[in-house]
């Protein structure tokens, strides 16, 4: 007999798949197996015994034969008397009844009678194929075997039962603990109280983490990684699988085809089983060879081939309701979208998204093995659980030692802790009490809870390119805490709508695509609330001033806008800025300096950085900015100093470097209050002697220009702590350089000298490390000085 395990290889498939294969195919699997054991057990009886036995009909007179087999005997009594009985001789041998049997066989036995176990046995193995055909088709076998991968790597992970516990209110750690303490807790907590324990949703969890420690360590550090890693698979695959409904489009056929078979089967079977028949008739042409031409046969298996069909029959009629049950399940079933809703209600999870086509269609086919898969693997889904669980691993990795090491003095002379590209912001971080500034960058999700409030010295914060949520007591907290507030972005959206509530704000820093333009959708609002801000930094591209920097005008001290090369126009408003102290038009595309700046009587400083000036015939105007103490117009392209630079007598610092000045006008040297004057890179050959008025010159830079000779007078400015003249054409150092007493740095590299003198000596201040020159160079100086520079 023909084992059925030899088949085993039509519906052999992975265990793991049996998620997928709903009662119904499990079920039609079964019926398989029994449609293909009656075809087994047909074909054995076909080959183990004789098929059909024929022996040959007399003729009764020349012109009638009895064509037919006679019928079945009755029970009769028989009224003759009892002898000895002998049958018919009819002079065959056993070759002869072998080939009569076979000849009739072939010929005079129905075709359904004959290959019946082999139908059987075909349409069950066509049944056998088509119900696993999409386990196996290379186009929906592999995301069929990533999902399941994936399924049970989620189902099995311990973040998912540490998240499911969590919503549910239960730390694993915890649950020993509450078991003994229900008494208690129940005499001294309201039952209000634990409800709201009990159902709080997984958005809370992360405030959770700063008092609860211990469930920190629920999941080691490998545990978390696998789960980080499921994560990314679970995107990756929904974005891959919910493409196309490849899945969905080869179940719906090979249902179909399997519907179309039972009804074909159905058909034919109930038409021709009653061609089955014990008694066959035989009319062969074979008198020369056995001398009878009529023959009676038996069909030996008739009778239980008759009762298989019909029971096959059976068994068919049960396997086609199942398949015409599974289409309605298909077409009646909106099986391309699928929703968590009844998770996000049981779970609080309410982030959890909808999928749809193939994605949807495999999550509907687990439901039908078990709806516990669709809950476990819909934490995979969420953000919030992402982000959760990113939390723990940060928390684990950042410890609150480890954030210590990292703090620094910034430029403010406050202890900053610098936090750059990480998954979100460790709660632990509120354990460095003595935190000053936090600067984070490009970190997304980053969620700023109440616990900020332990902070008690931060007073500053930058935020770049750092997607942030907040809370509304951390909010609270900023507002009357925070004095500088730093933010840089790509997307408007990012800009925190609650800076402008900051009412102790003294400091405000905004980097980004910021306009007042009606065709563009970001816009700064107003500053009105900001009542203590003193400085406004905007690093932008606007085409005016923003009327939100008026509303700070009255008490606004230092403005700086950094316009990115887009060209600043209307500059009326600065104007109302009447206490404007420091004032930085840096990249704004400006060919003369504006004349709104001449109304601001209290300003100190005046920076016109990277733009387009040529001339600046308006310096005139400065006479009547009194005050006006650092004038910055470097970077431009300026090519001559008009003579009235002499009226700004109160100048302490003036920067020309990286412009076109070929001649340095006299009357510059006028201003004899310049402590700091920087004319690098430029085109000046000469020096005037005039340079010898500014006895209270610290900083004196002309490097990178084409000066050939150093005037005297510059050695009288004893006061002169840097001075630059590198990449020029010196090829003399003056020995009154030694008038210099308190020089300690001296930049000479990129000229044309032979030898340094050894005045040098006597510029006791200046060490080797404030000496810029090329080493040769300084190899000629005498062994004792360059021993004075060198020593410590």
């Amino acid at each position: 007999m023909i084992p059925v395990t030899e088949f085993r290889q039509f519906t052999e498939q992975q265990p793991a798949f049996r998620v997928l294969k709903p009662w119904w195919d499990v079920f039609t699997d079964y019926l398989s197996v029994v449609m293909l054991m009656i075809g087994v057990f047909g074909c054995t009886l076909q080959v183990m015994q004789d098929k059909i036995i024929c022996l040959p009909q007399r003729t009764f007179s020349p012109n009638q034969t009895e064509l037919m087999c006679p019928p079945p005997s009755t029970n009769h009594v028989a009224l003759v008397p009892v002898h000895e009985l002998k049958g018919l001789k009819t002079n065959l041998d056993i070759q002869q009844y072998n080939y009569i049997n076979q000849m009739c066989y072939e010929k005079a036995l129905h075709w359904y009678a004959k290959y019946f176990p082999y139908l059987v046995l075909i349409h069950t193995l066509i049944f056998m194929v088509c119900s696993n055909f999409w386990f196996k088709f290379p186009g929906s076998s592999s995301k069929i075997e990533h999902f399941i991968s994936i399924l049970g790597k989620c189902f099995d992970s311990p973040w998912t039962t540490r998240a499911l516990s969590e919503v549910s209110g239960e730390n694993p750690e915890e649950k020993d603990n509450k078991k003994n303490s229900a008494s208690r807790s129940n005499l001294d907590t309201p039952i209000v109280e634990g409800n709201l324990e009990k159902t709080q949703s997984l958005r809370s969890i992360p405030e959770k983490i700063v008092v609860d420690k211990p469930a920190a360590s629920v999941l080691d550090k490998k545990e978390g990684e696998q789960a980080k890693a499921l994560f990314e698979k679970v995107k990756k695959f929904r974005l891959h699988v919910e493409e196309g409904d490849i899945l969905y489009m080869m179940y719906v056929r090979q249902t179909v085809v399997k519907v179309l078979k039972f009804i074909l089967i159905i058909a034919y079977n109930s038409a021709l089983v009653s061609k089955v028949r014990f008694n066959v008739t035989c009319t062969e042409n074979m008198q020369d060879m056995t001398g009878y031409r009529y023959f009676c046969c038996n069909h030996t298996m008739a009778h239980l081939f008759s009762k298989l069909s019909y029971c096959y029959l059976c068994f068919v009629g049960v396997y086609g309701l199942t398949c015409l049950y599974t289409s309605y399940w298909l077409f009646y079933i909106s099986l391309k979208e699928y929703s968590f809703e009844y998770v996000r209600q049981e779970t609080g999870i309410d982030d959890i998204p909808d999928v749809k086509n193939d994605f949807a269609f495999m999550l509907h086919m687990i439901d039908q093995y078990d709806p516990l898969y669709s809950k476990r693997f819909a934490v995979f889904l969420s953000e919030v659980s992402e982000n959760k669980l990113k939390q723990l691993n940060l928390n684990h990795e950042w410890t609150a030692d480890k954030l210590r090491q990292k703090l620094q003095t910034n430029s403010n002379n406050r202890l900053e802790l610098q936090l750059f590209m990480l998954s979100g912001l460790p709660d632990t971080i509120f354990e460095v009490t003595e935190l000053q500034s936090l600067k984070l960058e490009i970190i997304n999700n980053v969620t700023i809870p109440a616990a900020i409030a332990q902070l008690e010295d931060l007073q500053e914060l930058s935020l770049y390119q750092c997607s942030l949520k907040i809370h509304s007591a951390a909010t609270s907290f900023l507002k009357e805490n925070l004095k500088v507030l730093r933010v840089k972005f790509d997307d408007g959206r990012e800009l925190p709508q609650w800076l402008y509530v900051l009412r102790n704000l003294e400091e405000l820093h905004l980097i980004g695509s910021l306009s007042s333009d009606a065709s563009k959708n970001v816009t700064l609002d107003s500053l009105r609330e900001l009542k203590a801000l003193k400085t406004l930094a905007l690093k932008s591209n606007f085409t005016k001033i923003p009327q939100s920097i008026v509303d700070v005008a009255s008490h606004l001290q230092r403005l700086c806008i950094c316009n990115d090369g887009t060209k600043l126009v209307m500059l009326n408003n600065l104007k109302k800025m009447v206490n404007l102290i420091e004032l930085e038009l840096v990249h704004c595309d400006l060919e003369r300096i504006p004349h709104a700046i001449f109304s601001l009587s209290n300003l100190q400083t005046l920076d016109l950085k990277e733009n387009n000036l040529r001339s600046i015939e308006e310096i005139l105007s400065f006479q009547h900015l009194r005050k006006l103490t650092s004038l910055k117009l470097w970077h431009n392209a300026i090519t001559f100093i008009p003579e009235h630079i002499k009226k700004l007598g109160s100048l302490e610092r003036l920067y020309f470097s990286h412009n076109k000045i070929e001649i340095l006008p006299s009357h510059l040297f006028l201003c004899n209050k310049l402590r700091y004057l920087d004319l690098s890179n430029n085109d000046i050959r000469f020096i005037p002697p005039e340079i010898g008025v500014l006895q209270s010159l610290q900083y004196f830079s002309v490097s990178c220009n084409k000066i050939e000779n150093i005037p005297d007078e510059l050695f009288f400015c004893k006061k002169l702590k840097t001075l630059k003249l590198g990449r020029n054409m010196l090829s003399v150092l003056s020995p009154k350089i030694s008038f210099l007493g308190v020089l300690t740095h001296l930049e000479l590299k990129g000229n044309h000298f032979e030898f340094l003198p050894a005045e040098l000596g006597s510029c006791r201040a200046l060490k080797r490390n404030g000496l810029v020159v090329e080493d040769v160079l300084f190899e000629t100086l005498p062994s004792d000085i360059r021993e004075q520079m060198q020593a410590e």
